[in-house]
């Protein structure tokens, strides 16, 4: 890699998470100089991991920072001429949806801006959004529908269904092109699905869990479909959104989308000798398949890897870090 970022300074906030961290390790060995936010800089299981990386020990500078604390990242932000905000919780079993995922999305990112506002230094700021504040608006999704861009979920059709981390991404990414737009503020912001690939921090995240679900002995694969994307390829986009000066609005990450079904064969052809699902959680007819726009990702220069390759790769890793049983 280019070392495009030496003299450069860059914030990424929630550095400790699967894609901040990949982030990190780009960053840094493209030279940039890192000043990193978490939440508890004293946890070993949330700093060891970057700290370790190559570069770190000259260039990489944690901060603590809370999301809901106004003003707490002013100081992780001063300075910098590009911000990356990944920080935003990701789970399923949610008890208080307000107080565990939306509040920390939408008041984190507005915190966040809030404080590039305050820095005259910061030229850009790279969102980490979700294809959740794109794909869920009523609209069908079909094999012969592609989703782009202009794409943008329906909050009360969120609410509708009890789809509480979907609104938190919707919500956040609609408040943060607003203040952008009060504030004169230039965001980019990268809309990946669900993000699989190698781990390089030692907790288990949200969207490895599910394929390592399907390996430790599921009974049933989901009946869903979903995109899928490598968590490098998320990683490099956030970096080409800072660097390609013509960089702008949103980039959806898709390298394809597939029904649970396929997932699961996938890994059967790669391990055959895993006990993997056999049958679908319900009678259903599976969830149909769409397509996802790579136009605009691909004039920023990504070129995705496959699907077949993220899945082993997750597998790889998931056996390294000891999570699967087999």
């Amino acid at each position: 890699m280019a070392s495009s970022g030496e003299g450069k300074v860059v914030c990424v906030t929630g550095a400790s998470g699967y894609i901040a961290s990949w982030l990190v390790k780009f960053l840094l060995s493209r030279g940039y100089t890192v000043k990193a936010s978490v939440r508890d800089p004293n946890d070993p299981t949330k700093t060891q991991h970057l700290v370790s990386l190559e570069g770190a020990k000259e260039r990489l500078q944690l901060f603590k920072a809370d999301l809901l604390e106004e003003g707490s990242f002013d100081s992780a932000i001063d300075g910098c001429q590009g911000v990356f905000h990944t920080a935003s919780p990701f789970y399923h079993d949610v008890k208080d949806p307000q107080a565990e995922l939306i509040d920390p999305a939408v008041k984190g990112t507005l915190n966040v801006l809030s404080s590039c506002t305050k820095a005259s230094s910061v030229k850009r700021v790279v969102i980490t959004s979700s294809m959740a504040a794109v794909a869920y608006n009523g609209k069908p999704r079909t094999p012969d529908v592609t989703i782009d861009e202009t794409w943008f979920s329906d909050p009360e059709i969120c609410k509708a269904s009890n789809m509480w981390y979907i609104l938190s991404k919707t919500l956040a990414e609609d408040a943060a092109w607003k203040l952008a737009k009060e504030k004169g503020l230039d965001i980019v912001t990268i809309n990946p699905a669900m993000v699989i690939g190698p781990l390089l921090q030692p907790t288990l995240n949200t969207s490895a869990a599910s394929i390592l679900n399907f390996i430790n002995g599921a009974q049933s694969f989901p009946n869903s479909s979903f995109g899928w994307v490598n968590v490098k390829d998320v990683a490099n986009a956030h970096i080409l959104a800072f660097e390609v000066p013509s960089a702008n609005g949103r980039y959806c990450l898709v390298e394809t989308v597939a029904h649970h079904s396929e997932i699961v064969n996938v890994l059967r052809e790669l391990y055959p000798n895993i006990q993997l699902p056999e049958r679908c959680v319900d009678e259903n007819p599976y969830v149909p398949t769409y397509q996802v726009s790579k136009e605009k990702t691909r004039s920023l220069g990504i070129d995705y890897i496959p699907l077949k390759v993220s899945l082993k790769e997750t597998v790889e890793s998931l056996k390294e870090k000891g999570f699967t049983h087999f």
